[in-house]
C-alpha cells in the first residue's frame, strides 16, 4: 500500500509518521517548504518525494493543506491521479472544499472523500508532528451521497493504520455547523480571553482552568483566519449565542441578582452533566 501526503505540517507530518512507523505502508510526501521535507527524510518519516511521476502509484493521497490551497492543488493536479486512487482532504471546513473536489472526482475519475482528523496541538509545523497524534482519535468523513459501504470500509481500514479508532460520517453542511461550535468558537474564545490586562499578571494566581481555557490561544492566525472566513455564517451564529449567554451572567451580576446567577450556573452544570451521561451511555 502506498500513501501520498501533500503538505508536511502538523497534520501531514503526523500522518506520515503514523503510517511509516505503525504500518508497512510506503509513504511519499511533498511540501512547498523543502526544509520540512528534508526533516521528514532525516527522521525516516517518508520513503520518497511525491511528484507528478509517482502520484498515480498511490493507493491513497491525503491533502493536508489550507482549504483554498487544497482546491488549487487539485485543480492543477487532478489529471495526474489514477482512477484507482482515493483522495482524502484533511481541511477543517468542508462546505467550500467537498463540492469542488467531488466535481473534480467526477471529471477525472478518481475516488474522493472529505476528511477532518479530530486531533491536533496548539503548535504548527512538522517539528511538532508525532506518530501517535491520531491514536484513539476520531476521523470525520464526508462521502458523496449514496457512497458504497465497501468503499467506506476501505477508507476506514487505511485510517485505522494511522491510529484512528472512531469514524463519524456526515454531510459537509452538518460538519461545518457543528465544528463552528466544537472547535472554531473555542479558538475564538481562548484567543479573546487572553486579551484581558490580567493575563499579563496571572502567574501565581492561575491553575488548571486557566491553562485549559488559554491553550489554543496560541493558534496559527493565518490558518484560522481562513477557516473562520470559510465558515463565517456558522461561526457568527455561535458567537452571537455565547454573547447572549454571557450577557445574562453579566446582567445578573450587575443587578445583584443572586437567585438568577445561581440559576444560570445550575443550568450550565446540569446541562453538562446530562450531556456527559448521554455520551457515556453511547460509548
Amino acid at each position: 500500500m502506498t500513501v501520498g501526503i501533500v503538505g508536511l505540517g502538523l497534520i501531514g507530518g503526523s500522518l506520515a509518521k503514523a503510517f511509516k512507523f505503525n504500518s508497512d505502508y510506503t509513504v511519499l510526501a511533498c511540501d512547498r517548504d523543502e526544509v520540512s521535507y528534508k526533516r521528514a527524510v532525516l527522521v525516516n518519516a517518508v520513503d520518497g518525494k511525491l511528484c507528478d511521476e509517482n502520484i498515480a502509484d498511490c493507493d491513497f493521497v491525503f491533502l493536508c493543506l489550507y482549504p483554498t490551497a487544497t482546491v488549487e492543488y487539485m485543480k492543477k493536479n487532478a489529471h495526474l491521479i489514477s482512477r484507482e486512487t482515493v483522495v482524502i482532504d484533511c481541511c477543517g471546513v468542508k462546505g467550500s472544499v467537498c463540492p469542488e473536489l467531488f466535481s473534480l472526482s467526477d471529471k477525472f475519475g478518481f475516488k474522493y472523500i472529505g476528511g477532518h482528523p479530530m486531533a491536533g496541538r496548539q503548535f504548527s509545523g512538522f517539528r511538532y508532528a508525532t506518530e501517535d497524534m491520531f491514536s484513539g482519535a476520531c476521523m470525520i468523513l464526508v462521502p458523496r451521497e449514496g457512497e458504497e459501504i465497501a468503499f467506506l470500509e476501505k477508507v476506514k481500514k487505511c485510517l485505522m493504520k494511522a491510529g484512528f479508532s472512531h469514524i463519524t460520517v456526515t454531510t459537509a453542511e452538518r460538519h461545518d455547523e457543528i465544528i463552528a461550535y466544537t472547535s472554531q468558537l473555542a479558538h475564538v474564545v481562548s484567543n479573546a480571553y487572553v486579551k484581558s490586562p490580567r493575563a499579563e499578571v496571572h502567574k501565581g494566581f492561575s491553575a488548571g482552568s486557566y491553562r485549559d481555557l488559554t491553550r489554543v490561544a496560541k493558534l496559527s492566525e493565518t490558518m484560522w483566519t481562513e477557516l473562520f472566513m470559510h465558515n463565517r455564517e456558522n461561526l457568527t451564529a455561535e458567537i452571537d449565542c455565547i454573547i447572549k449567554s454571557l450577557t445574562e451572567y453579566r446582567d445578573a451580576l450587575c443587578d445583584g441578582d443572586e437567585e438568577k446567577l445561581c440559576a444560570l450556573l445550575r443550568e450550565g452544570r446540569e446541562l453538562k452533566e446530562r450531556i456527559d451521561e448521554e455520551w457515556k451511555e453511547l460509548e
